[in-house]
């Protein structure tokens, strides 16, 4: 069939742009009107279907509950799957290459034009003759898809495909490609990289004509020490570099990182902490490997299991969708078409900051989506029929011979805490060279990483992980839900010690809180030690947090625990050795059977104990070994390195968890301890990694005594090995004094909802858009959005903000990045996110200066890091990020506005020498606003 013969069946229906004031309304027959909400609300009423972009988001703006929709989004997803395209309409007539609309009503216009444009994209497609788009869309018509009937006509196949050939098109592993196992990797070798060399590389990578930077040359220089031979063991090559904005740190590191990788046929794992780094970084890539083919041997993206589709658990959600004969296609099948449309033509499978559009997540929930992800830790390895095709066990063997491994903080400090097997079961080897880039970061992630958590959900999910299902089932998509008999059984055949082991492993699981366990803490009728104690636990947090009927988390000290309390602990730190003792006696038989068979174990059987002897002990063992530690600490006192306490975590006022809690006072002491000291060279990079003024230091040490590296040596941990370290600082080349200004207005009540969201309207009129409101209380961040959000829309100024728009953050951000008169809306956790070039960003506000939460870990931690310095240190930091994110490269100007007169002096040394910090009223900083984004 040719392109000109292709039938496009547009739907006969409106399309529908909705904003804050009104709604453009294109109807089938060409006439255009804008409409308030409860005149849509009206024609919605009466059996109307509109062609919409983001049905969820439209309903909220229109203030309806969701409504059956045409949703471009959906056809985009179906047409271009793995494609990028900004969920909006501009975005998509960009994606497409389409005329860009400016108004709503050109935006109604241009849903047709994606429309007409995308069922012609398929058409082109069916011309090729793959009639795997046409099988699947014969499902998702089945599964009464809206789009099923245009996809089909465009398709060339107007009344479907074959029953059997349709539900065969859902099985996308059947046209997935092998991977193929590789041999193991000689150890990497010990040749030194010089400044010369990684300038020279440099040079290479940025090509000619372009501009040579002296900062980023300096900064690639000081960076080579990190790619030296190790002269000590447990003692690495130790850089700390800072590189202000603008000095172009990328591609400085990844100079001498390349080098040391093809010299010693190694690996070096860059590791970041936001995925829009990661982003950047895979795009930097591309200029140290200019084809695909080569980079996709040299680079491997790599996350945790918990990121990457797992198409057993798809295959298992697509049987649970019916369409055998005579039965009815569940309307999941339409979702689930999506899915498969993508993993055909996906990268990797990567469906959690990859190539999977966040928006399908938005649309239809996690449970079809992102709940496909091994996220139980339910892998049964080469026993899964698909096994072959894996995404995850694909990228694990590219990992292993690539060049360069870009990761993220949190699995590359669980892999090493796991000495290398990566927390999925993989044999590993920890790597030798490492890059932490967003070094500032490094603090938290490992907080994080090295914590235990003895909490009902924590306790439920091992529960599950080992018994299985219990009950009926809720209909969920997500998971087959295996216990460990499902997994273990076949490996452990015929050996009665062990087949009686695990017998009493699944008797003593029944100690953990079971289904139902927060309804019952709730109702006071726990069941099983767990549950008692962590019902008192509850009551003790609610006996002592002062603020028990306030909506957040609520948390208390372990100290003087109430009567029971104790008692229940013992019983319950009994009930975790019965459940340890078994689980420590079925590793040894898993690994016995490997040791006594290993001349008769295939790979398959052997990859399979293995795996299983490491899930049990990362998945059980070791968390049960640091929840009894905990337990029996409440008998006496808590080790001075960790900090306890027992919590409630709470949404809305609702209770999710309760929970006993350990983290380290100072999380760098097991950071150091274990990755670092294995390493032979660390990078530790960011653009604020110094405090310029109170370090942490000991309290009886002069602050000014060694500059600011006090402050960063310590968020890092550099006093906790015996290193070689090195320090380089490299200012950015931006002109901040010129290109910058700093307002501190100090007559708005910050306390009046009123006066604070009138200062961020007019604070964003003035600027014309490209504005960035930051706030420390999400509730604030509501009621200034519910205010300001009508008057900007009237003046041609889109608001966008979280935890209002059901969209995820990074969307949020991409089109605050695109639509360069948007303004955003975040939490102040939103600025380590935002990476926008250009008059996108121009002004950033703060509702209340940044201090940190007075928990009781951050209490502790006061003591431990000198007292008020360090909430000051913490704060500057916060201070310097979000103001580092004004300028992205030369050319840029923006003002930095607080809205919190109580900012103290002494907190302004956040902010570079030479820029102006004015204290002034609003309505100066109004006219300030305006007249220096206009220069």
């Amino acid at each position: 069939m040719s392109v000109t013969q292709l039938r496009i069946l547009l739907p006969s229906q409106p399309a529908v742009v909705a904003g804050v004031i009104s709604t453009a309304w294109l109807s089938p027959e060409g006439e255009i009107e804008l409409l308030d909400g409860a005149e849509v609300r009206r024609r919605l009423a009466a059996d109307t279907t509109p062609i919409v972009c983001h049905a969820r988001s439209t309903a909220r703006r229109i203030g309806t509950s969701p409504f059956p929709a045409f949703d471009v989004l959906e056809l985009f997803a179906f047409t271009h799957p793995a494609r990028f395209a900004l969920p909006t309409p501009l975005g998509l007539a960009e994606a497409l290459g389409l005329p860009l609309p400016s108004t709503p009503e050109r935006s109604a216009e241009t849903l047709l034009a994606v429309t007409r444009a995308l069922l012609a994209d398929l058409g082109a497609e069916a011309s090729k003759g793959d009639t795997a788009a046409s099988d699947i869309a014969s499902t998702m018509a089945a599964a009464s898809w809206p789009w099923g009937p245009a996809v089909l006509a465009a398709l060339g196949t107007p009344d479907g495909g074959h029953s059997q050939s349709a539900r065969q098109g859902l099985r996308v592993w059947s046209r997935l490609p092998d991977w193929h196992e590789v041999p193991p990797e000689p150890p990497a070798d010990n040749q030194p990289v010089a400044p010369a060399e990684s300038l020279a590389r440099l040079a290479e990578l940025l090509g000619d004509g372009s501009e040579k930077r002296q900062g980023q040359r300096d900064y690639a220089a000081s960076c080579t020490q990190a790619f030296q031979p190790r002269n000590q063991r447990d003692e690495p090559n130790l850089v700390l570099a800072e590189a202000g904005t603008g000095i172009g740190k990328t591609l400085g590191y990844v100079a001498p990182a390349s080098l040391w990788a093809e010299k010693n046929q190694g690996a070096v794992w860059i590791s970041t902490f936001t995925r829009n780094l990661q982003r950047q970084l895979d795009n930097e890539l591309d200029r140290l490997c200019p084809t695909s083919a080569e980079k996709d041997a040299r680079v491997v993206i790599r996350k945790g299991r918990e990121n990457y589709l797992c198409l057993l658990n798809l295959a298992d959600a697509i049987g649970r969708t019916g369409g055998r004969a005579g039965t009815h296609v569940s309307a999941d099948a339409a979702v689930l078409g999506l899915i498969a449309r993508w993993a055909s033509a996906t990268r990797d499978g990567d469906m959690v900051g990859g190539d999977f559009p966040a928006w399908l997540v938005d649309l239809f929930g996690s449970r079809l989506t992102t709940e496909l992800t091994d996220t139980r830790g339910e892998c049964i390895y080469s026993a899964c029929d698909h096994y072959r095709k894996c995404f995850i066990e694909r990228t694990i063997r590219r990992a292993r011979t690539a060049d360069i491994v870009v990761a993220n903080h949190a699995l590359v400090l669980v892999q090493a805490a796991l000495g290398g097997a990566g927390g999925g079961g993989e044999e590993g080897t920890l790597p030798l060279r490492y890059v932490f880039d967003e070094g500032h970061h490094l603090f938290d992630a490992a907080d994080s990483a090295f914590s235990a958590h003895l909490s009902g959900r924590e306790g439920a999910d091992l529960r599950r992980w080992l018994l299985g299902p219990e009950g009926s089932r809720s209909g969920g998509g997500s998971s087959r839900g295996r216990g460990l008999r499902d997994r273990a059984t076949d490996l452990i055949a015929g050996d009665d010690k062990a087949e009686e082991v695990l017998d009493e492993v699944l008797r003593a699981a029944r100690a953990l809180p079971g289904p139902g366990w927060n309804q019952r803490l709730g109702g006071g009728q726990p069941s099983g030690p767990a549950e008692s104690f962590l019902i008192l636990v509850r009551q003790q947090v609610y006996a002592r947090d002062n603020n028990a009927n306030s909506p957040f988390d609520l948390e208390t000290e372990t100290t003087s625990p109430v009567e029971g309390l104790l008692d229940a602990a013992s019983k319950l730190a009994t009930a975790f050795a019965r459940l340890e003792r078994p689980l420590t006696e079925l590793i040894k038989a898993l690994m016995a059977r490997l040791d006594e068979e290993s001349e008769e174990l295939e790979s398959a059987t052997r990859a399979r104990l293995q795996g299983l002897a490491r899930s049990l002990t990362h998945r059980a063992v070791q968390p049960l070994s640091a929840w009894r530690s905990m337990l029996d600490s409440l008998q006496n006192d808590t080790p001075p390195i960790f900090v306890d306490w027992f919590g409630v975590s709470r949404i809305a006022g609702r209770d999710i968890d309760v929970g006993f809690h350990r983290h380290w006072a100072d999380p760098t002491e097991p950071l150091a301890e274990t990755v670092f000291a294995p390493a032979h060279g660390v990078l530790v990079t960011s653009a604020s990694l110094r405090d310029e003024s109170g370090e942490i230091t000991d309290l009886d040490q002069d602050p000014a005594s060694e500059g600011a590296w006090p402050a960063a040596d310590r968020r890092v941990g550099v006093g906790h090995i015996e290193a070689a370290t090195s320090r380089a600082a490299h200012p950015s080349p931006f002109d901040y004094a010129k290109q910058t200004l700093v307002l501190v207005v100090g007559d708005v009540g910050r306390n009046d909802a009123d006066q604070v969201a009138a200062a961020y309207r007019e604070l964003f009129l003035a600027a014309g858009g490209g504005g960035l409101g930051l706030f420390t209380a999400i509730n604030r961040l509501r009621t200034v959005h519910e205010r300001i959000a009508a008057p900007l829309e009237a003046a041609g100024l889109p608001l966008l903000a979280q935890h209002v728009d059901p969209m995820d953050t990074g969307t949020l951000i991409d089109i605050f990045r695109a639509e360069e008169d948007t303004c955003l809306l975040g939490t102040d956790a939103v600025r380590d996110g935002v990476d926008v070039p250009g008059r996108s960003l121009r002004l950033i506000a703060f509702d209340r200066v940044p201090w940190p939460r007075p928990t009781i870990l951050h209490r502790a931690r006061k003591a431990v890091f000198g007292g008020r310095r360090y909430d000051e240190m913490l704060t500057r930091l916060k201070l310097k990020q979000a103001y580092g994110r004004l300028l992205r490269r030369q050319g840029d100007r923006g003002v930095f506005v607080m809205l919190d007169r109580s900012l103290p002096t002494r907190l302004l040394s956040a902010f570079p020498d030479g820029v102006e910090v004015r204290r002034i009223g609003l309505a100066e900083a109004i006219r300030d606003v305006r007249t220096f984004l206009a220069e």
